[in-house]
């Protein structure tokens, strides 16, 4: 997933998955992954998509701090 946010592109093709977090299986309505990424230049984002019934009805970029990449990463 490619989104601008801000002025500065996040793409999920061109940068480095640190960590996914998956809740529920493949195909449950109320499941969804929260994946961790770091681009080239050192910034963090998560992508985030989920199922129908999910806090992430559709595939998403959360831009993040160094500090709050931090801490999902420790939860």
């Amino acid at each position: 997933m490619l989104k601008t946010i801000c002025g500065k592109v996040y793409d999920t093709d061109n940068s480095t998955l640190i960590k996914r977090k998956s809740v529920g299986v493949f195909g449950d309505p109320a499941g969804y992954e929260e994946s961790l990424y770091q681009t080239e230049s050192g910034s963090y984002f998560l992508y985030l998509n989920g199922g129908e019934e999910s806090p992430y009805k559709k595939e998403d970029i959360k831009r993040m701090s160094k500090a709050n990449a931090e801490k999902w990463l420790a939860e």
